[in-house]
């Protein structure tokens, strides 16, 4: 499996097939010479030149992120991610791509679901260092998804992206003919509940009519649907919720997240969304 995604990579200097090596740690090196080590926890650093513009989550927000999905607060949409991409992979020689893989968490349900060869992408080490852990079996990747993908053309099955910027183009060019794009995004009234209370972005209205007008040129909506999970969530679980999004950039300035006393029942609203390239 490994090997099998390791295949798909190009270098990000030179676009040339890179090859692992053992020199004694993990190493990926291409023809021209170029050369990137794994780092301890097992990740590999593509970013090269100016590195990225784009503010990484940070430690803290990871672990938030970390102990509220393991508690199985998402698992309808983790069960649901995993298998709408298990049921677009192919039995032999599949390649998913997580592209904002975070801590791997939905990943990993692929993984287990499909069996597939897996690449993780995501700017954050801190995420990075979390996915390694839980799929060592995949090639986690420090990547700026705004950039040209260290991936090469028609070499992926199924790309997903959940909670995640994306890159029409991109995705586009990696996914072989008939290949799938799962989007996952929050709908109007996601966590409406405790919103306010946490200081959480909202979700504004259109956001599908403008994830759909992206993908025009690149992609063809297949079928997109709702799910709701409604949960009952802690102070201190509400607060991992807050700090592991978007906010927990602002919150963490702050220095400290809100945490409601008492729970507090609310409803998780997602769109899952499945492109076919065009």
């Amino acid at each position: 499996m490994f090997s099998d995604a390791v295949a798909a990579l190009r270098c990000p200097l030179c676009h040339r097939a890179v090859q692992l090596m053992e020199r004694p740690q993990r190493t990926l090196v291409c023809p021209s010479g170029h050369l990137f080590d794994a780092a301890k926890q097992g990740y590999f650093n593509l970013l090269t030149g100016k590195g990225t513009v784009f503010e990484a989550d940070t430690a803290d927000m990871v672990a938030a992120r970390h102990r509220f999905l393991e508690a199985g607060h998402y698992l309808p949409l983790t069960t649901a991610v995993a298998e709408e991409a298990a049921r677009a992979l192919p039995d032999h020689g599949a390649v998913v791509l997580d592209a904002g893989t975070g801590t791997g968490h939905y990943l990993q349900a692929v993984i287990e679901a499909s069996g597939a060869s897996a690449i993780g992408l995501d700017i954050s080490k801190f995420a990075l260092r979390r996915a390694a852990r839980l799929n060592p079996q995949a090639v986690n990747l420090v990547w700026d998804i705004w950039r040209p993908l260290p991936v090469a053309e028609n070499s992926v099955d199924v790309v997903m992206v959940v909670f995640a910027p994306r890159n029409p183009a991109e995705f586009g060019r990696v996914l072989r003919p008939g290949g799938k794009l799962i989007v996952v995004t929050p709908r109007p009234g996601h966590l409406a509940e405790i919103a306010d209370r946490t200081s959480m972005l909202g979700i504004e209205e259109g956001k599908e009519e403008r994830l759909v007008d992206s993908m025009k040129g690149h992609f063809t909506l297949t079928r997109t649907y709702g799910l709701d999970v409604p949960m009952e969530l802690t102070g201190r679980q509400m607060g991992d919720l807050a700090y592991m999004g978007p906010a927990g950039h602002h919150l963490g300035q702050q220095g400290e997240v809100n945490e409601p006393s008492g729970s507090v029942a609310t409803l998780a609203k997602f769109r899952i969304s499945v492109f076919t390239v065009s």
